[in-house]
C-alpha cells in the first residue's frame, strides 16, 4: 500500500512555468541506515515517528506512474477518520479519484499524554529501541511515565506504566526501552509515549488527485492555536531535590513555542553574514554527496582506510567538495582526516530523523557535539541543518530556524555559511521562507529531475537549473544551491523518466553542463542496504562514480 503526503507540485523546466519542485522523496535511504547506524552500532536512543490509528512504515511523498486514462476522476468526498490527537490523519483510497478531505478541528483542553506506535526500521540482529532519555547532574531516583505492551487472551495492547529508577551517577540514562530481535532487515512496530499542549490544533480541507487503488494520504495539522497554556509539555518526572531534565521523543509534527533560549529569527547582536560564493568551475562537477556506510545489503561502518580510498579517488577525479549528512561511523574523523590530506572542502550535516526539532533532541544534541569537538572549521564551507526535516514533519519552519540560529552560537570557531536542505515546493511555503530566510546563507534544495514523470534523461539538466533558479530567487540578496541530485542507474520507470546506465550518463551529463559548478550529485556509490520496494525500485541505484570518473575498489 503506498504512503502519501497531499502537497501541490507543478512541474518547472529552465524556461518553462515556475511553482512547486516535482520531485519524489526518495526515503534517502541515508535516511534509515543513518538511523541504524547511530542507534545500534553506537548504542545511542532511538527516535520516534508519529503515527495514529494504523500506519505502517514512513509517509513518504510517492508519485505513482502516470495513469493511462486522460479523463478526469469523478470528484469523490470522503468522510474523516475519528480523531481524539492530533496526529496527521491517515485516510484510505480505495479506488482512484479526486478526493477531498474536509477540515478537522481538534480542541485540547489540558495537557494530554497517550501512547502510540511509532516505526523504524533495523538489521537483522537484536536492537534496543525508544524508551526515555533522563539526564541528571548527580546521582538520584526518577520516577516517570514510559510506553510498553500488555498482551491478555491473544490481545496485545500499547499501555503507559511508571516505573522508578535509580541513576548512580551524573549522566544520561535511556529508562525502560523495548528489546527487539530479528532474523532480516525489518521494519518494527514499538510504543511510544506522546504528549500534546493545551490549544486548537486545525488539518486543513485536502485536495489530492489519487492514481492508484489502495492508497494512504495523510493530512497533517496545522500549527496549533494555544489555549490555556503556552509551555511545552515534559512527561513529569518526581526526584529528590537535584534538578533532573528528562526527554521524550514527541512524534508530532505539532508546534510548541520557541524556546526563549535561542529564537526563530537572527538576531541583530548575530554574526554578520559571510561573505564569498560556494560552488566550481563551470562546466564541471562541483560536490558530491557521500556516507561511510559498506554499500552490501548487510550494511555496516567503513573502515578508516576504505574511507580514505573513496576521498582519495573523489579528489583524483577533480572534485572540490564532500557533502556528508551526519557524524555517525566515525564520519568527522574518518572523512574529515581524509579531506584533509587530499585537498577537499566538506559540507558537514546535522540529521533530523525524528520530531523533535531542537538541541534537547538527543539524537542532535550528540551531533551538535561531536561537531564542537572536532572543530575543523577550516575544512568545511557549508553546514546544513537539517536533511527535508519541515518535508518529513519532523520540524515546524520557526523551530528549524531556531535550530540553525542554535548552532550558530554552539559552532563559535566557524564563520562560515548556513543552510538547510528542503525540496524546492518547501522553500516556497511562504511560512517556511519567511522563517528560514533571515537565518541562513544560502538557499539549499534537493532537486531530482527523475522523480518529475514529466521529464526524460535528456532534460534532467534543464529541470535542475530551471529548479535553481527557483530557489536562487527565493531570499532576496542569498544565493541558491543545489545539495542533491541525480539519476539511477537501475530501476521502473517514472513516468517519462527512465532509469538506465546510458540514461543515468546522459543526466549526469547534463546536470554538470547545465549547473555542475552549483549542484552536489547524489551519491557516490549504489548501495544494497537501501529501500529496493519503492515505486521505482531505484533507491539502491543511485551511485555516479562511474559517470564521473571516479575509479573506485567497489561494486557500483
Amino acid at each position: 500500500m503506498k504512503a502519501t503526503i497531499a502537497a501541490a507540485a507543478v512541474a518547472a523546466l529552465a524556461g518553462g512555468v515556475s511553482a512547486g519542485s516535482v520531485h519524489h522523496r526518495h526515503a534517502h535511504a541515508h535516511d534509515a541506515f543513518r538511523a541504524l547506524e547511530k542507534k545500534d552500532y553506537n548504542n545511542g536512543t532511538c527516535g520516534c515517528t508519529t503515527i495514529y490509528s494504523t500506519y505502517y512504515g514512513e509517509a513518504t511523498l510517492s508519485f505513482p506512474p502516470v495513469p493511462t486514462s486522460t479523463s478526469t476522476p469523478a470528484p469523490v468526498l470522503t468522510t474523516s477518520t475519528a480523531i481524539v490527537v492530533p496526529t496527521p490523519v491517515p485516510q484510505t483510497c480505495s479506488t482512484t479519484g479526486v478526493y477531498t478531505f474536509p477540515a478537522t478541528t481538534v480542541t485540547l483542553t489540558e495537557s494530554t499524554t497517550v501512547c502510540v506506535p511509532s516505526t523504524t526500521s533495523v538489521p537483522s540482529g537484536t536492537h534496543t529501541l525508544g524508551g526515555v532519555t533522563t539526564v541528571v547532574t548527580t546521582a538520584t531516583t526518577v520516577t516517570c511515565p514510559y510506553a510498553t505492551v500488555s498482551t491478555s487472551e491473544g490481545v496485545t495492547t500499547s499501555v503507559i506504566e511508571t516505573t522508578t529508577y535509580v541513576c548512580p551517577s551524573a549522566g544520561t540514562y535511556t529508562i525502560a526501552p523495548t528489546t527487539v530481535t530479528v532474523s532480516q532487515p525489518t521494519t518494527v512496530t514499538i510504543p511510544a509515549v506522546t504528549s500534546y499542549t493545551p490549544g486548537t490544533y486545525t488539518q486543513p480541507e485536502v485536495v489530492t488527485t489519487v492514481t492508484e487503488t489502495s492508497t494512504v494520504v495523510y493530512c497533517p495539522f496545522d500549527i496549533p492555536t494555544p489555549s490555556a497554556s503556552t509551555t511545552p509539555v515534559q512527561v513529569p518526572t518526581s526526584a529528590p531535590a537535584p534538578v533532573i531534565s528528562v526527554s521524550v521523543s514527541v512524534p508530532v509534527s505539532v508546534a510548541v513555542p520557541t524556546p526563549s533560549s535561542y529564537p526563530a529569527s537572527s538576531p541583530s547582536s548575530s554574526k554578520p553574514k559571510p561573505t564569498g560564493s560556494l560552488g566550481g568551475e563551470a562546466g564541471k562537477p562541483w560536490g558530491i554527496s557521500y556516507t561511510p556506510y559498506q554499500t552490501s545489503s548487510e550494511g555496516g561502518c567503513k573502515s578508516a582506510s576504505e574511507v580514505s580510498s573513496d576521498i582519495a579517488a573523489i579528489a583524483a577525479a577533480g572534485i572540490k567538495t564532500v557533502r556528508v549528512y551526519s557524524t555517525d561511523c566515525d564520519t568527522l574523523t574518518n572523512v574529515g582526516g581524509a579531506a584533509a590530506e587530499h585537498g577537499i572542502s566538506l559540507i558537514l550535516g546535522i540529521f533530523i530523523d525524528a520530531p523533535g526539532c531542537d538541541a534537547h533532541n538527543p539524537s542532535v544534541a550528540e551531533q551538535i557535539s561531536a561537531i564542537k569537538s572536532w572543530a575543523r572549521w577550516d575544512l568545511v564551507e557549508l553546514i546544513s541543518v537539517g536533511n527535508e526535516a519541515v518535508f518529513h514533519g519532523y520540524c515546524q519552519p520557526s523551530e528549524l530556524a531556531a535550530l540553525i540560529t542554535k548552532c550558530k552560537g554552539e559552532f563559535s570557531g566557524y564563520t562560515g555559511k548556513y543552510t538547510t536542505a528542503e525540496t524546492v515546493n518547501i522553500w516556497q511555503q511562504s511560512d517556511f521562507s519567511a522563517a528560514l530566510c533571515p537565518v541562513v546563507d544560502v538557499t539549499g534544495a534537493n532537486a531530482h529531475a527523475f522523480f518529475n514523470t514529466e521529464t526524460d534523461a535528456s532534460q534532467a539538466g534543464q529541470f535542475v537549473k530551471g529548479q535553481l533558479d527557483i530557489v536562487d530567487a527565493i531570499c532576496q540578496g542569498i544565493p541558491g544551491i543545489i545539495l542533491e541530485t541525480g539519476w539511477p542507474s537501475k530501476g521502473s520507470p517514472m513516468g517519462l523518466a527512465v532509469p538506465g546506465e546510458s540514461q543515468q550518463a546522459e543526466a549526469i551529463a547534463g546536470i554538470v553542463k547545465e549547473c555542475g559548478d552549483k549542484a552536489v550529485l547524489f551519491s557516490l556509490t549504489s548501495d544494497q542496504w537501501k529501500d529496493g520496494s519503492t515505486a521505482c525500485h531505484c533507491e539502491q541505484y543511485f551511485g555516479v562514480a562511474k559517470q564521473l570518473g571516479i575509479s573506485l575498489s567497489v561494486s557500483l
